[in-house]
């Protein structure tokens, strides 16, 4: 499919990340597949990456180099940065590397990797209020966590006047709805953002099951197994979304895509690109809208599964 121009694309709206005063792009880029071989499990060329597959997770160090050679080409108050760091020490050695590597002089939203068992909760929002308070970051979020840490956290901060968190990048697609239990009824109560990764089910809802294949990121990916079961009610749904594609003219990721921007829990999914044309593709979800019996087509099969994302 040719690249359209961008006049033929949706605007783009911006919506606010949580009750902050933070406005963020309605689809937010990704940058994970964006970098070296030897970053991620993914990527490796070489054995001795797999001795680093934690931290890189953590820390993507080439994808924030390039998309620091990028900032550097746009005006900086044009693009909102999000990036990931853990415990006191981390948070701060983490946020002085990520600003050399982004080429910046602070961070949009910092979000933590995970919940941290080994550092009291006191400790980690002091922390993630004091890179506030020097300037180097201007918000802060969570990632996928349990409800009641999430719950501990924020209010935490918010009874001891520190920053509190605008949003949660959590585990949520059609194949994965349990943070509609708790999480999503939480963040609207608490005021944040939610911002989802994987919101096409790490690629198992972009392709029929018939063109289902083994690729190196599902041989290699520590969620992959998890976050797909392969149980009759999953394969259901592929099958779902595969007739409604067909039925409104659209792509099988489209159509997930447009499922989970359907939610009014759901500020920004994260949505991961390489290839142009898949960039039109994904832009152009904006201006789908799905009807409530197509909703319902769509959510009908699912059954409730074991939590994906966290420990």
């Amino acid at each position: 499919m040719a690249a359209q121009t961008a006049d033929t694309l949706p605007k783009m709206p911006y919506v606010r990340l949580g009750n902050s005063g933070l406005k963020v792009s309605r689809l937010i880029l990704g940058c994970a597949s964006y970098g070296t071989k030897s970053d991620v499990a993914w990527r490796i060329e070489e054995a001795e990456a797999l001795t680093h597959l934690k931290e890189s997770i953590t820390n993507l160090y080439p994808c924030e180099e390039i998309l620091g050679k990028f900032v550097q080409t746009v005006p900086r108050e044009s693009v909102v940065i999000m990036t990931k760091g853990n415990n006191r020490k981390h948070i701060f050695d983490n946020v002085k590397a990520a600003l050399k590597r982004l080429q910046t002089d602070y961070i949009d939203v910092l979000q933590l990797h995970r919940f941290d068992y080994e550092t009291p909760i006191e400790e980690t929002m002091r922390a993630l209020h004091d890179v506030v308070q020097a300037g180097y970051v201007r918000y802060i979020g969570m990632s996928s966590c349990w409800a009641w840490q999430f719950h501990a956290m924020q209010i935490y901060a918010l009874n001891n006047g520190l920053t509190p968190f605008v949003n949660c990048q959590n585990f949520y697609n059609l194949l994965y709805r349990e943070e509609e239990r708790e999480m999503m009824p939480l963040l609207k109560y608490l005021g944040a953002g939610s911002t989802p990764w994987s919101p096409m089910a790490k690629g198992h809802l972009t392709r029929p099951l018939s063109r289902t294949y083994e690729t190196v990121r599902s041989t290699s990916d520590l969620y992959h197994d998890e976050a797909i079961t392969n149980e009759e009610w999953e394969k259901e749904i592929n099958r779902r979304v595969e007739k409604l594609s067909i039925r409104r003219g659209l792509s099988m990721a489209q159509v997930a895509l447009a499922w989970v921007l359907h939610k009014d829990c759901v500020c920004a999914p994260i949505v991961g690109i390489t290839k142009l044309e898949r960039f039109d593709e994904i832009v152009k979800t904006l201006e789908v809208k799905l009807d409530d019996d197509e909703i319902k087509f769509l959510e009908e099969p699912y059954h409730a599964r074991h939590s994906v994302g966290f420990i």
